[in-house]
């Protein structure tokens, strides 16, 4: 098989044909979905897609629209009005920055339709013709000595546990020539997904950004890094996590609107992935995020961290103000017993030695040797061979 390319420009169905043109429109989506993980499936919206023409693109692997020309959806303003008394320009409907920033819908907001294509050959580039094939290669040795430009990641990680970092930084020391594409930028911007390579071999990378919201885990950003672990699983494409989380984002929206089940999207797609999967730790790694995000327990390969790496149930202030209620309560000097006691809860148990000694993190490294690590990392799993049991499809929590 090879990449199917679709180009969109489509009003809907033609009334005038009725089920006639409803009926090849399901034709259309079912082969979409034979085709779905067996060959790459890229769409390209150039002009308005409406109505059931959407279905086809939504189906499809990745959506690249066009920023003022492209629009997507249901129903246009025109019914919205009718419908629901609703004023909504066509723009602010299903223009490109809506279903890039909003609705997550899209991948990429090209300026204009030369940015698209120049973007899907990019994109191209990463994967595979099909799922039995190897992405493109561009053989590229990495050498293993230690540079500057390694060690400028030592002073990545700011002194303040609460002060951001940008993760790209980190990402492109570890790319070759630090070439980094990125999918849904705009879309939960608290977690980072794209593909880079290394030694000339595609990857794909997630990794929490702790520039926004302080990298938390939400509905959004769950389900944008479970499609995009997904889809590398599905063309050979190894995972590398770099992780900096301190939880899952707390707040009555996020519980009524489904974190628990929408979050375990991304348990499920890590959990069922057979590629390669390397995880880094740099700082954070709290309570069920810890696990979620690329953990030894859910079936990574090699699990690596830096020493500033705080591997716990919960952050140091707030498991002392739990577990340490009454003695501080009783205290002369409550302050100076908080800060004796959060010392003493981040030597013993917010440090990535505890998880180690377990055989949950398989090195302690120092920031400078992580391009070396991840490079002898990938080396040795270029071979990787997962089988899974017999079924029919699993039960992915839609």
């Amino acid at each position: 098989g090879c990449p199917l390319i679709g180009l969109n420009d489509s009003g809907g169905a033609r009334i005038q044909e009725g089920v006639a043109s409803l009926g090849l429109y399901g034709e259309i989506f079912r082969r979409n979905v034979q085709a779905s993980g067996v060959i790459p499936q890229i769409s390209l919206i150039m002009g308005p897609c409406a109505g059931g023409a959407v279905y086809s693109p939504a189906i499809t692997d990745f959506i690249v629209m066009v920023d003022k020309t492209s629009h997507m959806f249901i129903t246009g303003p025109d019914v919205i009005k009718t419908v629901t008394g609703e004023d909504v320009a066509m723009e602010e409907l299903g223009g490109g920055v809506t279903h890039n920033q909003k609705s997550g819908v899209a991948h990429y907001n090209a300026a204009d339709e030369e940015d698209a294509l120049d973007y899907l050959r990019a994109l191209l580039s990463y994967l595979p013709s099909n799922n039995l094939e190897d992405p493109p290669i561009f053989e590229n040795e990495a050498d293993l000595e230690i540079n500057d430009l390694d060690r400028e990641l030592d002073t990545l990680i700011p002194d303040s546990p609460n002060q951001p970092y940008d993760m790209h930084r980190l990402i492109e020391h570890l790319m070759d020539d630090g070439d980094f594409l990125e999918t849904q930028s705009l879309f939960a911007p608290n977690i980072i997904c794209g593909f880079g390579r290394v030694e000339g071999h595609s990857v794909g990378v997630v990794a929490n950004q702790p520039m926004q919201f302080a990298g938390t885990l939400d509905i959004a950003a769950s389900e944008k890094a479970a499609r995009f672990v997904r889809t590398c699983d599905a063309f050979n494409i190894p995972v590398i996590t770099l992780v900096d989380v301190p939880g899952f984002l707390p707040g009555t929206d996020q519980e009524w609107d489904g974190i628990i089940r929408r979050g375990a999207k991304l348990i499920y797609a890590y959990a069922e992935a057979t590629v390669p999967l390397v995880t880094l730790i740099t700082r954070k790694a709290y309570g069920g995020a810890y696990d979620v995000m690329g953990s030894k327990h859910l079936g990574a390969d090699i699990n690596l961290a830096w020493p500033t790496a705080e591997i716990a149930v919960m952050g140091g202030q707030g498991a002392v103000n739990i577990l340490y209620r009454k003695e501080l309560a009783a205290s002369d000097d409550p302050a100076a017993e908080r800060a004796r006691l959060l010392d003493e809860y981040q030597d013993t148990l917010a440090n990535p030695y505890v998880a180690a000694e377990r055989g949950y993190i398989d090195r302690v490294i120092y920031p400078h040797e992580t391009r070396s690590m991840i490079v002898r990392a990938l080396r040795s799993l270029r071979n990787k061979r997962g089988n899974r049991l017999p079924r029919k499809h699993g039960n992915i929590p839609l």
